[in-house]
């Protein structure tokens, strides 16, 4: 059966925007205010792990270029080697903004090469109300989307088989290149 929208559900929802869509389909299920423009915050990492996913490979060793990073880290240290994969984990479990920073530091051109790039994706998906300003989301006022944006961002993520498995551990244990 094809998925519909459905009309006759109004759940209490105190969040000031809301949206469930099929991810085979792409049919809206459920949507309140879906393109009110919003502050992304660690979400923006979904487009980071796109973004590093088509550039690295998952045994690629990158050095941690910046300590000191705000929000949620992890604590690396400047100089420390860590597997690609690790630091990708590191980014979607916990979400440590210190390994977003060194997945977009590692990147050809560095940090700003790699958001012109996570804006560039974005536009290649459609995503024409989202904008990306760093790799982590810690630009709260510059990074933004939408409900449904982040929904087909987020779908989009979910195809690829790295992000999914990542996105669905539990557990993991990251170490550097030393062990």
């Amino acid at each position: 059966d094809y998925p519909v929208l459905a009309t006759n559900i109004n759940p209490d929802i105190s969040a000031k925007a809301a949206i469930v869509i099929d991810n085979d389909s792409k049919v809206v299920l459920f949507a309140k205010n879906p393109q009110l423009l919003f502050s992304m915050a660690s979400t923006t990492k979904i487009m980071t792990a796109l973004v590093a996913l088509e550039h690295y490979k998952i045994d690629d060793v990158l050095t941690i270029k910046t300590e000191g990073v705000g929000g949620v880290t992890i604590g690396f240290k400047k100089g420390q080697e860590i597997l690609f994969k690790d630091l990708l984990t590191a980014m979607l479990l916990p979400s440590s903004n210190d390994a977003a920073v060194a997945i977009a530091e590692n990147y050809p051109g560095g940090e700003k090469s790699f958001v012109n790039k996570m804006n560039e994706y974005a536009k290649k998906l459609k995503l024409f109300n989202t904008t990306f300003a760093d790799p982590d989301g810690l630009l709260d006022e510059l990074n933004h989307t939408t409900p449904f944006e982040l929904a087909q961002l987020a779908s989009v993520a979910l195809k690829n088989d790295v992000f999914s498995k990542i996105v669905s551990t539990k557990h993991a244990i990251i170490t550097d290149k030393d062990g």
